[in-house]
């Protein structure tokens, strides 16, 4: 089987991992702002590469993955992605939105919703026809509790975790249950916009990917699916379909 390297740039973190078949090896991070053409030949000089393919929001960091390997498939809406797009810009859409897309309809089906929750959070719809019809960008969590911790004196920076009640008995309590529950209730509010305007008779599949996907899935009773490694898996379909 081939062996296929996936490198997922973000614009906080990429995520590599060499995909053998349908199976993912172990997922290095590594922090987007230091990536360079030499770490990633150090990472993956050894073993013989069949191709690797590229999602990336960052794009002035393209060029260090194409300085370190030869043949880089660059995700974009020009490629068989196994859903169609209608959408007024189609080479506007994120390449990581597009993995996203084609992982839910290959692995999961549609009409499908995918929430991605990184430093934006991203809804991408994907109606009954089978085709990727838009979303909504909003801030990612980290982003949020970041910005009240730099633009004001005393908020400290926090750690996110599962709050221990909705009243906060100290600062970084009462930061955290606004954090977990207001971000809940965001992405519940917009949800139920998404279902009401595009499915109001059939209930969609709705899936949460991305870093803080388990952390804000859990006890909501939304999603179906929790998959953090959702947009690798699309690589792995888009390259399947390209390669």
């Amino acid at each position: 089987m081939k062996k296929i390297l996936l490198i997922d740039i973000s614009n906080s973190f990429t995520k590599l991992c060499l995909a053998t078949g349908d199976s993912l090896s172990r997922v290095k991070r590594l922090p987007t702002p230091s990536l360079d053409a030499t770490q990633l030949r150090t990472l993956y000089s050894s073993p013989k590469l069949d191709g690797v393919i590229l999602s990336s929001v960052v794009p002035e960091k393209n060029c260090e993955v194409h300085a370190a390997f030869t043949h880089v498939l660059e995700v974009g809406a020009g490629l068989d992605l196994g859903v169609g797009i209608d959408y007024p810009s189609p080479r506007t859409i994120g390449a990581d939105r597009l993995a996203n897309a084609a992982a839910c309809a290959a692995l999961h089906g549609f009409p499908g919703i995918v929430v991605d929750f990184g430093t934006a959070v991203t809804f991408d719809v994907i109606s009954s026809a089978g085709d990727y019809i838009g979303g909504v960008i909003a801030p990612g969590l980290n982003a949020m509790t970041n910005y009240l911790h730099d633009r004001t004196a005393l908020l400290p920076k926090i750690k996110l975790r599962e709050p221990a009640s909705a009243v906060g008995r100290s600062t970084r309590d009462a930061m955290l249950s606004g954090a977990v529950h207001g971000y809940r209730g965001l992405v519940k509010e917009i949800l139920a916009q998404i279902r009401s305007e595009v499915f109001p008779k059939k209930r969609p599949r709705i899936i949460a990917t991305g870093g803080d996907a388990e952390l804000i899935a859990a006890r909501v009773g939304l999603f179906d699916i929790v998959d953090p490694l959702l947009t690798l898996r699309g690589l792995i379909v888009i390259a399947q379909r390209n390669l």
